[in-house]
């Protein structure tokens, strides 16, 4: 049966390999140019390529969220009013 410190020990090691090829391989995605060109970016911006479920739905809350909040500008929404849309 092994011992606490011989587990530690093999974690340690571990962390030693693997620390740095992770951090190589994060450092390596900054050296490539950018596959999308500018003609292209209108597609990345569709709402299908957003993370939310519901986007529609989102949008409304927020909407509401900054209407009685009174807070403009915090969440990157463009635009004004009273929000009695």
């Amino acid at each position: 049966m092994a011992k606490v410190g011989d587990m530690t020990m093999k974690s340690v090691k571990i962390v030693r390999i693997l620390l740095p090829v992770l951090v190589f391989a994060g450092l390596a995605g900054c050296s490539i140019e950018p596959w999308v060109k500018p003609y292209e970016r209108d597609r990345l911006a569709d709402p299908i390529m957003a993370l939310d479920s519901d986007p529609v739905s989102t949008s409304y809350i927020q909407h509401v969220y900054e209407a009685r909040e009174g807070a403009r500008g915090g969440e990157g929404a463009a635009g004004g009013g009273c929000g009695c849309n």
